[in-house]
């Protein structure tokens, strides 16, 4: 694994479209195989996967029937401080973490974000809105939540 030395960004416009989170998770990961560890890719192609999704389900295209897709580098003492930012035409409510039932097929998605980025949140503008989550170098990041009752962990 490389040491990123300067801010790195990227950008990649993908249709609007379920295909459109296959492309952006492939260049997520040839962009930053080098220069993150792979639990760490894991979780931004998990959580990239997670908001072009719920870009593609939930929210109208940008102009030309697109989602702008963008993530951030930015080296630390610690380790890589990474940014990811989904931007499309908005939706006629905001993103939240809601409930899902235990039968439901969806509904989890942004438990998922929660769960695997520092931060994340949501952000509007006249154009449209950006979805985006951060990530923190493993030393400066919140500490794990402990298991749930009933569930094992893994080692």
């Amino acid at each position: 694994m490389a040491a990123a030395a300067r801010d790195r960004a990227w950008c990649v416009v993908v249709p609007h479209h379920p295909a459109g989170a296959r492309l952006a998770r492939h260049r997520l990961a040839d962009d930053l195989a080098d220069v993150v560890t792979p639990t760490l890719l894991a979780d931004l192609i998990a959580v990239l996967a997670e908001l072009v999704g719920n870009s593609v389900r939930h929210a109208r295209p940008l102009p030309g029937g697109v989602v702008r897709v963008a993530w951030r580098l930015r080296p630390s003492a610690e380790g890589p401080r990474i940014q990811l930012r989904v931007t499309d035409g908005g939706a006629s409510t905001s993103p939240r973490i809601r409930t899902a039932s235990p039968d439901a097929s969806d509904g989890r998605g942004l438990h998922i974000v929660a769960g695997l980025a520092t931060r994340w949140g949501v952000e509007r503008d006249g154009m449209g809105q950006r979805v985006w989550a951060e990530f923190d170098p493993p030393s400066t990041s919140r500490p794990a939540a402990p298991p749930r009752s009933g569930l094992v962990t893994a080692s």
